[in-house]
């Protein structure tokens, strides 16, 4: 059985053409969390990667970190897709991807790297199936925190069966072998992208993930509105310029 969440090969103007009518937001207030938290449950029951539970959600402290952001994707004013980012550095070093590979992740921390922790990605499995871009548009936001945080290296926690795709399309490796994350019954290995070798190999093969530092900056940066990449606004002169590079 395919993941509703599993990555399809794109056509990738089509997918450029979407984003226009895609919307990033910031959970924020309890309705949007509880959404995404009944949405992940759902999703990882029809993969088999939960057991059924009487609350039929699920999260956990990650989602409340002051280092991650978790989001909803959603198309036409409807939640199709969420993905959470987390910001793995010496200061912040609470993340997913620290609790079963601690012992590989945290002798790099130390050094001072930077790590995007992209984590609970899902897809609603109904909607998913007349979206097949919906992967892709929703791992961007990833994608997108890797520039904003200047960060040394992407992570995924990935099943084994998903590995061949993050390695052939994302250009990452395998750093350690499959284990168990808490709360899930499959084990996932843990993959890593080394983000200022592979990003522009990445851009321009999919250019539609290309992002600007304003819409960047309306996602990632703390503030107490609302943030979504739908919101227009003025961009700084003193505005670093994207660094994705120019389609030839």
């Amino acid at each position: 059985m395919r993941s509703a969440a599993e990555p399809t090969t794109p056509a990738t103007g089509r997918s450029a053409d979407l984003l226009d009518r895609v919307d990033y937001r910031l959970a924020q207030t309890p309705e949007e969390k509880e959404e995404i938290y009944k949405l992940r449950y759902r999703a990882y029951l029809r993969e088999g990667a939960i057991r059924p539970s009487s609350d039929k959600r699920v999260t956990d402290p990650h989602d409340d970190a002051p280092n991650a952001w978790v989001f909803g994707v959603y198309f036409e004013g409807e939640l199709y897709s969420s993905i959470r980012v987390s910001v793995l550095t010496s200061e912040w070093r609470m993340s997913p991807s620290i609790e079963p590979f601690g012992d590989i992740l945290c002798p790099e921390v130390d050094k001072g790297l930077v790590f995007i922790d992209s984590t609970r990605f899902v897809a609603d499995p109904e909607k998913a199936r007349n979206f097949p871009e919906l992967p892709y548009v929703t791992v961007r936001l990833g994608s997108m925190a890797g520039v904003h945080f200047h960060a040394d290296y992407g992570l995924a926690m990935v099943r084994p069966e998903h590995q061949a795709f993050y390695r052939r399309v994302f250009l990452q490796e395998t750093w350690c072998e499959p284990r168990l994350y808490p709360g899930l019954v499959k084990p996932v290995g843990l993959m890593a992208a080394h983000l200022p070798t592979v990003r522009e190999r990445v851009l321009v093969r999919y250019p539609f993930l290309r992002s600007s530092a304003f819409e960047r900056r309306m996602l990632f940066e703390r503030g107490g509105e609302r943030r979504s990449s739908s919101v227009e606004g003025t961009v700084s002169r003193f505005e670093p310029a994207s660094i994705v590079p120019q389609q030839s």
